[in-house]
């Protein structure tokens, strides 16, 4: 009997994905009703519907620029949210988190750099470069640490979501570091 309440529940919830035959069928008998509250309003709310009399709203779909895009055409990059400093350690939970780390265009991460790439090659950690003006400062960025991809990207998101305020910080499965 329950495996009978599971598929009814599951025709009522999608009668779209049957085949016509069955779609043509006698209407759904409910078998048990364990109460609840009516999911239509959510289903009212996205205006589904066909409107009669109106054709459907025409839909453009942007084309991409014409040539190639470079990472240079990403610079600069700039974080307002995150600025150099020192990064208290923190133990975080992220299982399956790949390791990476957030660094700038300034001395302090320089230095880090320097002194930590052994560390994150052991690693395997990935590079996001929050703060950095131009292609000639990401290269320079990189020779200090050879062997590691340094990938510019805005990091202001990084704020909400791991509280992270300052870099250079490493940023594993099980805590933050700098």
């Amino acid at each position: 009997m329950k495996h009978f309440s599971v598929i009814a529940a599951a025709l009522a919830v999608a009668p779209w994905v049957l085949p016509p035959v069955f779609a043509q069928s006698d209407p759904l008998i409910v078998v048990e009703d364990r109460g609840g509250v009516s999911a239509l309003p959510y289903y009212e709310a996205l205006d589904l519907q066909p409107h009669r009399g109106q054709a459907p709203p025409r839909l453009d779909i942007p084309q991409p620029p014409a040539g190639r895009f470079s990472e240079a055409d990403m610079l600069p990059v700039r974080s307002a949210r995150l600025s150099p400093g020192t990064v208290p350690r923190r133990a975080i939970e992220a299982p399956g988190l790949t390791p990476f780390f957030v660094v700038g265009d300034d001395n302090h991460s320089h230095a880090w750099l320097r002194l930590r790439a052994p560390i994150l090659r052991d690693l395997g950690a990935v590079g996001l470069v929050v703060n950095v003006e131009s292609a000639e400062a990401l290269a320079a960025l990189r020779t200090l640490a050879p062997g590691l991809p340094l990938t510019p990207v805005p990091g202001d998101d990084l704020v909400g979501r791991l509280g992270l305020r300052h870099y250079p910080a490493l940023v594993t499965a099980t805590g933050i570091e700098q």
